[in-house]
């Protein structure tokens, strides 16, 4: 493809996968529910789980039946979460606002992206696949391909290394304060996403990144020189 004329900021930019690239919250409304309305329980708000969803499977078991990951019954439950989950990955999923503009001016320019996640690769190739994207990541890194997580910077900088574009050179978009930590450690660029799944009692605008915004289509003006 050929580039088009014009200035970009960064070489690359990375994106956080749940809550920052992908609202996938729905299909975890999904299967939690499923669960808990087996259990005799009342579903439980969809707001609830939205801003639970950043914990992970562990997390929503939490929150969904008051359990610590050292109660007996708590494995079984998140394995049975997560067979439901894989059962409904891409019903409701969708990128966020804005981020289909980004992911096709990105493609446009020659600006490789790439997804940094904590989320397994079973599930993570699985959604990315079956999602009809305007242009595909060119890297792809989850907890599966590195020895330590974010907020360590090794999966940024595999990320970097799969792009072939030097940290300093790139973005990192995250909705998590491990995100943006991950970015520094790394030695990228980085922005808080204020439109992800945030807990009530974080503050994204303490997180210390470079640039916070409310909304993807603020991307463009970070990215792109006018």
């Amino acid at each position: 493809m050929t580039a088009l004329p014009g200035k970009a900021a960064y070489q690359a930019v990375l994106f956080d996968l749940d809550g920052t690239l992908l609202d996938t919250a729905p299909d975890f409304v999904t299967a939690i529910n499923r669960m808990v309305r087996e259990s005799g329980r009342e579903i439980m708000d969809p707001a609830l789980i939205r801003a639970g969803v950043t914990n992970g499977s562990a997390g929503l078991i939490t929150l969904a039946f008051g359990l610590s990951p050292t109660d007996e019954e708590f494995e079984p439950l998140r394995q049975r979460f997560l067979t439901y989950y894989a059962a409904c990955l891409t019903e409701h999923t969708r990128l966020f606002p804005g981020l289909d503009d980004v992911l096709t001016k990105l493609d446009a320019h020659g600006i490789p992206w790439g997804v940094v996640t904590n989320k397994p690769a079973l599930y993570t190739f699985a959604i990315l696949d079956n999602l009809p994207l305007p242009s595909r990541p060119g890297a792809v890194v989850c907890p599966d391909h590195v020895t330590h997580t974010k907020p360590h910077p090794e999966p940024v900088l595999l990320a970097c290394s799969q792009l072939a574009v030097a940290p300093e050179h790139t973005l990192f978009v995250g909705d998590h304060l491990r995100d943006i930590e991950s970015g520094h450690n790394a030695g990228c660029a980085t922005v808080s996403a204020a439109w992800g799944y945030i807990d009530a009692d974080e503050d994204p605008a303490a997180w210390g990144a470079h640039f916070l915004i409310e909304h993807a289509s603020e991307l463009d003006g970070i990215l792109f020189s006018r």
